[in-house]
């Protein structure tokens, strides 16, 4: 199921799945308004039942909304916690390369000359993110005055099924409900300013809007290996990434294991992949600027897509930038 979170014609938050032809939006909220379906954590801790459940309704879809007359919000509005890995080293290598664009080198390194710690290689480090920040497809994206340099990175994230704890790598992929499409913006102006501390991200990442995910959850019996989905992205209609969750050092099953390493997790979590290698500005030594449309899209998760606002970015600043300055 491609499951969705909208705002009916009427203004209600509901629950929904995409239709067959993905133009219309099949309202489960609307045929079971107190129970499973209320909602998309009331899904998720609905367990296997809530799901059949879910389809049940979808199959007799007996409340259907074109899906131009409803808004998609994200599909998890309000996850319990929001995480966000490290997991592709082309991506490590290829920003650390570009650290001279932000005034910390004189020209940029070849990658292959970057030295990643060998702790990176062991483990899927992550940092955690600000849950009051999401927004879906179709949505503005409104950029801090405090920030010069605008900059996406595509990445899936997965959500939780159920709660655990220690839970065993080869078990690990029971405990993912679905998988989306999710964007993690980053100033990288305030990022840099803020690594050089040794300690964030802090208002490099957490900004209103500033974590894009849709355009739907798709079920996890619909993504047979999430280690094999192509992933893109363009900037007003041209490709700028391209790359595959093939390349990943630590799988969603590692993932998983390493962040319930003596740490419940729970039902309806966020865990983000990391940006795959190319899947950033940073990488390519190119930003965004206000009025740009930022479409992501990964093979079967279907099209992220957010406008920027950010009257005071009309031009993207000349680089290298000086952050200090």
């Amino acid at each position: 199921m491609k499951l969705v979170t909208f705002l009916t014609p009427q203004g209600a938050e509901h629950l929904g799945c995409m239709g067959a032809d993905l133009s219309s939006v099949i309202d489960l909220t609307a045929a079971d308004p107190t129970g499973a379906c209320r909602d998309m954590l009331a899904l998720i801790d609905a367990g296997p039942a809530g799901l059949d459940a879910a389809r049940a309704l979808a199959q007799k879809a007996a409340h259907v909304h074109p899906l131009a007359s409803v808004k998609l919000l994200a599909p998890l509005p309000r996850p319990r916690r929001l995480r966000d890995c490290l997991a592709f080293e082309k991506h490590v290598r290829q920003s650390r390369a570009n650290r001279y664009l932000f005034g910390q080198g004189k020209e940029r390194v070849d990658p292959a000359n970057i030295q990643l710690p060998s702790a990176w290689y062991k483990k899927p480090v992550y940092y955690k993110g600000n849950v009051f920040s999401i927004v879906g497809t179709q949505t503005p994206v409104h950029w801090p005055a405090y920030s010069q340099v605008i900059d996406y990175e595509l990445e899936i994230a997965i959500v939780t099924s159920r709660s655990g704890k220690d839970v065993p790598i080869d078990q690990a992929l029971n405990y993912v409900f679905g998988y989306m499409v999710f964007n993690d913006f980053s100033a990288r102006d305030a990022q840099y300013i803020e690594m050089q501390t040794g300690l964030g991200p802090s208002k490099g990442k957490d900004f209103d809007t500033g974590n894009a995910m849709g355009p739907w959850l798709v079920t996890a019996d619909e993504v047979p290996d999430p280690q094999a989905l192509t992933m893109l992205a363009r900037v007003n209609g041209q490709e700028w990434s391209r790359g595959t969750s093939a390349d990943m050092q630590h799988s969603f099953a590692a993932i998983i294991s390493h962040a319930s390493d003596s740490e419940t997790f729970y039902a309806g979590e966020v865990i983000g992949s990391g940006t795959v290698g190319g899947g950033c500005g940073n990488e390519l030594g190119r930003f965004l600027k206000h009025g740009d449309v930022m479409e992501l899209e990964v093979s079967g998760l279907g099209v992220l897509t957010n406008t920027i606002v950010a009257p005071h970015v009309l031009q993207v600043p000349t680089m290298p930038i000086h952050i200090l300055d």
